[in-house]
């Protein structure tokens, strides 16, 4: 899906290329500057159009296992100290609680995040052994509640998991590493869950290497972005289906749909099946173990492998925090499909 055509958003806070070079700066006294290197190995290579060369950013090597401590980090060090020692709180699914509860942590304060009942168990047990006080709710609506009652009646500071201009700052330094690292790219790809990690790539890439084509992929069945962009606004979804749990956002919200729709020149869809491929020629090629969601940038690199011949191509593995027995049955699905390409 290509964006429609939009007018210039004169209004839209976009960082620029110093304040994201002074935000990495700022960013790597505590964030890891994670790998990155051209994917070379027999079985991409028979899938590869000639010429194409491959670079993977494997941000799953980051704090906590995601990309999440970049844009929680981010917000975290711009609150004064008595907003610091108020605490923290924060509502997720698993990649970002963890990642708010790395950042209360190095930051010496306390944070209480919300999770629904159905976040990952090791991701809750990973929360609780970085310090956070984890509380369970029946569903991601009911966790929002309850942060945001956490906000009121404690007055925590809350840190949104994907939206906002510090969020996508935080996000646009690991852009702005990635393209330090590889060169000039021809095309990158990005997921998108509720969209602060792609509007920040995004925003840093096109700043910086403007003729690069940047794709924002979501799973099929957690598709908001993509049903924004038809719309002209942001979107919900009437529910999740998808294995990519850290993609599963229920909805875009304005400031991050909007950088994408700035700077995103396409949208890909891929499927769970296309998902469990790509996390087997991650493991079976790299011995990466990539979460569902961090094999998404993958899966959509191999859908548009028609449209890459000759080009140098960017996907971001975005994480690896997924129970064993997960993993292990994805991979499996994975091996089949891969076996029959």
């Amino acid at each position: 899906m290509t964006k429609p055509a939009q007018a210039a958003d004169s209004d839209l806070a976009i960082a620029s290329p110093d304040a994201i070079q002074r935000a990495h700066r700022e960013l790597c006294q505590r964030i890891r500057e994670t790998p990155a290197w051209e994917w070379q190995a027999h079985r991409l290579a028979r899938l590869l159009p000639k010429g194409t060369r491959i670079w993977q950013k494997l941000e799953l090597f980051q704090h906590t296992g995601s990309f999440k401590p970049r844009g929680a980090m981010c917000v975290m060090q711009s609150l004064d100290q008595h907003q610091l020692d108020r605490g923290i709180t924060a509502v997720s699914a698993g990649n970002h609680a963890m990642a708010v509860a790395w950042a209360a942590r190095e930051l010496g304060t306390k944070a209480k995040v919300a999770m629904p009942q159905t976040a990952d168990p090791i991701r809750v047990q990973a929360c609780r052994a970085l310090g956070a006080e984890v509380t369970l709710l029946p569903d991601i609506a009911a966790a929002f509640a309850a942060a945001q009652a956490m906000e009121r009646d404690e007055g925590r500071a809350f840190v949104h998991p994907f939206e906002g201009p510090l969020t996508a700052l935080g996000t646009a330094t690991l852009g702005y590493e990635f393209l330090r690292q590889s060169g000039q790219l021809d095309a990158i790809f990005v997921p998108i869950g509720g969209g602060g990690l792609c509007a920040g790539m995004a925003m840093a890439v096109k700043q910086f290497q403007p003729r690069c084509r940047v794709y924002g992929v979501e799973p099929t069945g957690a598709d908001s972005m993509h049903r924004s962009f038809a719309a002209g606004s942001p979107q919900k979804i009437e529910r999740v289906t998808t294995i990519a749990d850290s993609l599963g956002a229920p909805y875009a919200m304005p400031y991050s749909y909007a950088l994408c729709r700035r700077f995103v020149d396409e949208m890909v869809l891929v499927s769970d099946d296309e998902l469990c491929r790509a996390m087997a020629l991650l493991f079976a090629d790299g011995k990466i173990a990539a979460e569902p969601a961090g094999a998404a940038s993958t899966a959509a690199m191999l859908q548009k492998l028609p449209q890459l011949e000759g080009k140098r191509v960017g996907v971001i593995v975005c994480g690896g925090n997924t129970a064993p027995e997960v993993f292990a049955q994805c991979l499996q699905r994975g091996r089949s499909i891969l076996d029959e390409c």
